[in-house]
């Protein structure tokens, strides 16, 4: 290959330059640009003909050992920034989103109340109670609790019999949901 050459004419009283082919002893136009080297800083120019040639005979990887290619490779993949692995709760949230694009990608009809993970009936049954929907947490099942007791209270509700039977459903449901839920906090 040879240095850059250019060819000056005069077109309406002004000089043009047009770069030319960098392979030896073609004249024609080089418009089209072809690496040098991996760091794709610098070009050759050459007419269509030659760029075509030139491109099939270059290797990116040339020179590379095969663990300096997979290195390479590797480092791309990330667009070479380094990646560290996630915490438990990003763990937990993508193993969430995973299922969730399983769930979608195969078709699975199940409602999301369905595929709730397995749960103890008496669980299950308290939450109903409790006028709740898995997935909770202690916080939300306390919070609940706490409502439902201002409404249902037999001091509120005039001493109704009714009122009552809910209210110690709702103490009981509790009770279980707290056995069960407390080791969160």
């Amino acid at each position: 290959m040879t240095a850059f050459k250019d060819i000056f004419f005069e077109y309406d009283d002004r000089p043009v330059r047009i770069r030319t082919c960098d392979s030896p002893g073609c004249m024609q136009k080089g418009e089209y640009r072809a690496p040098k080297n991996r760091e794709l800083s610098e070009y050759y120019w050459f007419c269509l003909d030659h760029v075509r040639d030139y491109n099939s005979h270059w290797d990116y990887f040339a020179g590379m050992s095969t663990d300096q290619i997979e290195s390479h490779i590797r480092k791309a993949a990330v667009w070479e920034r380094p990646s560290w692995p996630m915490g438990q709760q990003a763990r937990q949230r993508e193993q969430v989103l995973r299922d969730h694009v399983m769930r979608e990608f195969f078709g699975d009809e199940k409602s999301e109340s369905q595929s709730a993970p397995p749960m103890l009936k008496a669980e299950r049954e308290a939450l109903e109670i409790l006028e709740l929907i898995p997935p909770v947490t202690f916080v939300v099942i306390k919070a609940q609790y706490r409502a439902l007791v201002k409404c249902h209270h037999p001091d509120a509700n005039g001493g109704s019999q009714e009122a009552e039977e809910k209210f110690k459903s709702i103490n009981q449901a509790f009770t279980i949901l707290k056995a069960l839920y407390e080791a969160e906090i």
